[in-house]
């Protein structure tokens, strides 16, 4: 069998859902027989998302072998199930880079290197890469940006070759938006129309189109779009706006999507197993007993909006472990600046069963996520920090329990007297040579943990053996760390050190005695937390937060 690639571009604006649509594509086709991989390209310049800004880009996702790649790879590997490695993502940058590098390297044999078709043919080479990488029989390409945009035409160049070259193996499936005026109250596909003669115009026919809207999309707006895009009424895809993620795959599967994408790459299902998937998507839907969670962070706000997707592999962790618990996840944005402007305002974290606080850079907040920590250590309330949130809280311990009053971390204040935080000896080096980019500690490391602490007996089900003996692998992004000059005053104090690196050098998870949930962790357990198998410290977490 012939490898199949299936590209999956977005029209009208940005935001459309491309990464769902791709993933729950994904989704169906595995569960159809197939091995699946899936790839993102992001049309920016940058080389990796580390150095993207989190409110316009969203979520820096890190994959097992170190790389900083766009949040939508966290979905694929969430439906997938499965890792995702670092050759399935590249940027306009990583591309030109590539390109630049082999003509340096005289690699072109002297040939004229222009824009097409070797930019383009990079991009089919890397894909080809990640297809045979991963054993793939389909692999799916999610295409950022929208059509008609300037940055992405050289991506769906390479589609174009693709398909010239091998049209019974490679698919395009445009995901559009079709809006609903509240002055007008009436279905628009006019947009949809124009996003796929645009595509057209780069010698693209969309084989399918995936009609995003608030409601699902009715015959009169199905036969337009088949009449005036080209396209067959069967391959317009409702997709309206749904409760959660996790129930797209069966709003597809409807409307028979899977088979019919199979039938235009001339295969047939070898089996057929969502059943499972979707009985769990329904069943999530039921549970009525809530559990309210507050997320504190700052990168929250983008003008007069909130961007969640700034935490989206936090937010939908949280959302496993509330539906393995039987619980509806209720989650609220607390911007730490509040509690810097407004001290008392920090009282309202009372009225939550748990609080988290993720990852994070710089000074901003940082003085409002202290005191908030402060408060849910005196009044017991379940907490779960994540990297900034382990090391921030390590800053609050040293300064009210362990009386070093301007204990900080040195990435805020590097002339305190106490810096129970500070920076990793060779993250230093790379600083002052201003290596920023891709140059933190990244990807997946081991961890051991201590017998007898709460995250040993998160983790025991899946060790089945003594925490000591055996280490969890977690991935990391971060350039400081827990300075062991403090590790024996902190520990005399109370603070458990309960999980370290398997050499005992880097502290990766910090604990309380006597409270009903205090775990905070150097790495991100986010990254590998997938909806029918939550990560244990989520889990946990919100157990302790019903009790």
């Amino acid at each position: 069998m012939s490898k199949k690639y299936i590209f999956v571009a977005g029209g009208v604006m940005s935001g459309v859902g491309k990464g769902t649509a791709a993933a729950s594509i994904a989704k169906i086709l595995q569960h159809k027989g197939y091995e699946i991989t899936a790839v993102k390209i992001d049309p920016y310049i940058n080389i990796d998302a580390g150095t993207m800004n989190p409110v316009e880009h969203g979520e820096v996702f890190v994959t097992n072998d170190g790389d900083e790649t766009d949040q939508d790879v966290g979905s694929y590997e969430r439906f997938l199930e499965r890792p995702i490695p670092s050759g399935n993502y590249m940027t306009t940058g990583r591309v030109y880079l590539s390109v630049i590098n082999r003509e340096r390297a005289l690699k072109y044999n002297g040939k004229c290197v222009e824009v097409v078709p070797h930019v383009p043919q990079e991009v089919i080479d890397r894909i080809k890469k990640a297809a045979t990488a991963n054993k793939a029989d389909i692999t799916i390409i999610e295409i950022g940006g929208t059509v008609g945009e300037y940055q992405n035409i050289l991506f769906l160049e390479a589609a174009r070759m693709m398909k010239l070259a091998n049209p019974k193996d490679v698919l395009t499936i445009l995901v559009s938006y079709l809006p609903i005026p509240k002055s007008v109250g009436e279905m628009k596909s006019k947009p949809t129309q124009y996003a796929s003669r645009t595509l057209n115009e780069t010698g693209l026919q969309a084989d399918f189109i995936l009609a995003r809207s608030e409601e699902p999309v009715d015959e009169p707006r199905r036969r337009k779009l088949s009449v005036f895009c080209n396209i067959d009424p069967g391959s317009v895809i409702s997709s309206p706006d749904v409760s959660s993620i996790y129930l797209v795959p069966a709003l597809y599967e409807e409307q028979h999507l899977g088979e019919k994408i199979l039938k235009k790459l001339h295969l047939k299902p070898k089996k057929d197993e969502m059943t499972d998937w979707i009985n769990w998507a329904n069943q999530i839907q039921t549970y009525n007993t809530e559990v309210k969670i507050g997320i504190i962070g700052k990168y929250f706000s983008t003008g007069s909006f909130v961007l969640s997707d700034v935490y989206i592999s936090v937010i939908e962790a949280i959302k496993h472990a509330a539906w393995a618990n039987n619980r509806k996840p209720v989650l609220t944005w607390l911007n730490s600046e509040d509690y810097e402007q407004d001290p008392k305002k920090v009282k309202e974290l009372s009225n939550f069963d748990g609080i988290v606080i993720p990852g994070g850079f710089g000074n901003r907040g940082v003085e409002g996520k202290i005191s908030a920590i402060k408060y849910i250590r005196e009044n017991k309330i379940p907490y779960l920090g994540l990297c900034y949130g382990m090391q921030l809280a390590t800053v609050e311990f040293a300064r009210h329990v362990a009386g070093m009053k301007d204990a900080n971390t040195t990435e805020i204040n590097p002339k305190t007297t106490h810096p129970v935080i500070h920076i990793m000896p060779e993250q230093e080096k790379k600083l002052l040579a201003l290596d920023y980019g891709g140059t933190m500690r990244l990807g997946a490391y081991p961890c051991i943990l201590k017998e007898g602490t709460k995250s040993c007996d998160a983790y025991s089900p899946m060790l089945h053996a003594s925490c000591s003996m055996l280490h969890v692998s977690e991935r990391h992004r971060h350039r400081y760390e827990f300075n062991n000059q403090y590790r024996e005053e902190l520990e005399k104090a109370g603070l458990i050190i309960a999980g370290t690196s398997p050499d005992g050098k880097i502290v990766e998870i910090i604990e309380l005695k006597n409270h009903p949930f205090f775990v905070a962790s150097q790495f991100h357990p986010e990254f590998q937390s997938w909806p029918q198998t939550p990560h244990p410290l989520f889990r946990d977490f919100i157990k302790a937060a019903i009790k």
